[in-house]
């Protein structure tokens, strides 16, 4: 659920959304990580003025860990080579 909305999200405000997916792996018990890649010229809008927007995906997606009781640790990669 998480990583369909960020992915949906995310697609929206960047300018090559074909180049956007998210993967996610189990870290441990009751803690996933969600690696979302996207485009080098992606990446600013992804995390945004100081970090901004980031933070914000951040926040919402630890709101769900009241809903489902995982916690998820977000990183943004470049998927360009």
């Amino acid at each position: 659920m998480v990583e369909k909305f960020l992915e949906s999200y995310i697609k929206k405000i960047v300018a090559i959304p074909e180049k956007t997916y998210i993967q996610r792996h189990s870290i441990e018990d009751g803690m996933c990580c969600l690696d979302i890649f996207v485009s080098a010229e992606d990446m600013g809008k992804v995390i945004g003025k100081d970090g901004r927007m980031i933070s914000a995906l951040k926040t919402f997606v630890s709101g769900c860990k009241a809903k489902d009781g995982v916690t998820y640790r977000i990183t943004v990669h470049s998927n360009d080579k």
